[in-house]
């Protein structure tokens, strides 16, 4: 088990981490991003560290590996790697500790890989710097049996392709082979399944279990999501403003939380067995108890008051039998072939109602989307908004639908000018439509950031000077803006930290209440989904596998795939996550044996 102080200091520690503070002088004074940290962790044992974005615990990984080291942080305190100083360490030391004792799996693959290499390539230099006299030949095969190790299949052909012809989770299985080029001793995993798909978080987190226990190799896995670690570590150390505020065994941990912190960013990871109904309780308890401590009432304003959609209407949006093809160009002669990326896939959507479309990456629900959207007009099938028929409009006649239909995409900063102030961004939309009284803008626009939460003097702030929460509620209140009817949702939480996620999810839930919105809610985290869906569709290779209300798809799955889906999204409870994980790891044997 890994100890977490050094008072209880281990003989077997691989790791020592004791009084550590990283200390980064701005002209505003100095920031304190780490202080006073401490922990242990032996050959064999996993410790998660876990907080929100600015809590310390990157740059405690950064630490680790000596990255701070160039830079103007000022490090004190003890950090011993394979009873290596790492503080005091040369720089040709630490250049030889990396992937030999210590090696690093980072949040973003792709930035990790070079993409005009090929996978061999990378693999074969990371080897070849520790072990120089080995030989390209024996590096090579190395590379064959550490992606083989990794669960990538053949290996031995795919040694030879480039980061661009990966998906997301192999490619993340690549940067996980190159740590282990050289078997050290530790692997630092920062954020490893952030941007990944249930399924692929699973499998990936299987396979650090799997690989620390065959290696007897220590892991250190860094996230700010509670359900991550749970199943994967044998303690706990939970950071906010640089400190341990708790630390443990996972167990106690998770269970028995003591700082109000802990139990803050329990009760913000959402639960795949919290329904939509226990959910919205929830969260209308809580405004109203907010509202009556603070002696506001927040008024709908222009918004139409909500009133709770029945099938017995006409529904707001009408799909049936949407297909989208895409030409991918290929072989010798440049031939292209088709790519259905959705196929045949039908549902009606009623005002008031939320619709969530949960599925893996590439299962077509962000093509899906876009053609509701009509930002890809359909090859075949046909889309009616309010009864007209808008599948091959022309961009004019499809002017009207911009103001009723909108979008909130996955990265709010990507899909903010950084050049525009955030009133300017928030208030082109009106211009777009016709608007020309400046100051009639100005104050909607500040009316609309004081409803999601922000405050109207920060009109004149650009995207930067926010967080990414805060970004979130910027993209919100910018789909807002012309008062439409439907708003679809295309993954806009899984960049966020759990708790900000939470802000993010009552909003939405919040301004539906408010304002009667109808909403598409793209994701890939079930969890999520269910918290806000009336109904839940299922995407799989562009098809939709189930359909249903949101309690019985998750409570009675009929298809075999929202099983699938349901035993790879990660719970708090660590022995359940185990027992989960062996049912994952028996399943995966069968199908090879079969």
């Amino acid at each position: 088990m890994a100890s977490t102080g050094p008072a209880s200091a281990a003989s077997d520690a691989v790791v020592r981490v004791d009084d550590l503070r990283v200390t980064f002088p701005t002209m505003d004074g100095d920031v304190h991003a780490v202080k006073g940290l401490s922990f242990e962790v032996p050959a064999g044992g996993a410790l998660g560290i876990v907080g929100e974005s600015g809590s310390g615990k990157s740059v405690t990984s950064l630490a680790l590996m000596g990255l701070h080291r160039g830079s103007r942080a000022q490090i004190t305190g003890a950090i011993e790697v394979a009873g290596q100083d790492v503080v005091t360490a040369s720089d040709r030391k630490l250049r030889s500790m990396r992937g030999n004792d210590i090696a690093m799996v980072f949040q973003d693959p792709m930035q990790s890989l070079h993409p005009q290499y090929t996978i061999g390539n990378q693999l074969v230099e990371a080897y070849l710097v520790h072990h120089p006299k080995a030989g390209k030949a024996a590096a090579r095969q190395r590379a064959v049996e550490a992606l083989d190790r990794v669960g990538i299949p053949e290996p031995a052909k795919r040694i030879n392709s480039y980061p661009h012809e990966f998906s997301g989770g192999m490619r993340q299985r690549v940067v996980i082979a190159m740590g282990l080029m050289c078997d050290p001793k530790v692997l630092l995993a920062d954020e490893p399944t952030t941007a990944l798909d249930v399924t692929v978080q699973a499998r990936i987190l299987d396979l650090l279990d799997e690989l620390r226990r065959e290696l007897n190799m220590a892991l250190i896995l860094v996230s700010h999501d509670l359900a991550v670690v749970a199943g994967s570590v044998d303690e706990v150390v939970v950071m906010r403003h640089g400190q341990a505020v708790e630390r443990g065994d996972v167990r106690r941990v998770l269970s028995a939380p003591e700082h109000p912190y802990t139990q803050a960013l329990l009760a913000a990871v959402p639960r795949v067995e919290m329904s939509r109904a226990e959910r919205r309780a929830q969260d209308r308890a809580d405004r109203v108890a907010r509202e009556k401590r603070e002696g506001t009432v927040t008024k709908p304003g222009d918004f139409e008051a909500f009133t709770p959609a029945t099938t017995e209407d006409e529904p707001l949006l009408r799909v049936q039998d949407v297909a989208q093809r895409f030409k991918v160009r290929g072989g010798m002669w440049g031939k292209s072939t088709d790519f259905w990326a959705v196929k045949g896939v039908s549902f009606d959507l009623y005002k008031g109602e939320t619709l969530g479309i949960v599925g893996e990456s590439g299962s077509g629900k962000s093509t899906l989307s876009r053609m509701v959207m009509r930002l890809l007009e359909p090859t075949e099938g046909t889309v009616e908004f309010e009864g007209r028929d808008i599948t091959h409009m022309s961009e004019r006649g499809l002017r009207p639908l911009r103001r009723d239909v909108q979008m909130v995409f996955q990265n709010p900063y990507s899909s903010l000018n950084p050049r525009l102030t955030i009133g300017e961004s928030i208030g082109t939309a009106l211009r777009v439509q016709g608007e020309r009284d400046g100051r009639k803008i100005r104050s909607q626009v500040q009316e609309l950031l004081e409803r999601v939460g922000l405050e109207p003097n920060h009109y004149n702030r650009f995207p930067h000077a926010f967080s990414g929460g805060q970004r979130q509620r910027i993209a919100i209140a910018r789909a807002l803006i012309l008062k439409p009817k439907l708003i679809i949702c295309d993954e806009p939480v899984s960049a966020l930290d759990v708790s900000t996620q939470d802000q993010v999810l009552r909003l939405l839930s919040e301004l539906q209440d408010d304002f009667g919105l109808t909403y598409i809610f793209v994701a890939h985290d079930l969890a999520v989904v269910r918290q806000v869906s009336d109904r839940v569709a299922v995407m799989r290779k562009g098809e939709i596998v189930e359909m249903g209300d949101s309690d019985s798809v998750y409570e009675s799955p009929q298809s075999d795939y929202t099983k699938q889906l349901l035993t790879a999204a990660p719970v708090l409870d660590p022995d359940e996550a185990r027992e989960l994980r062996a049912e994952r790891v028996a399943s995966r044997a069968a199908d090879a044996a079969a």
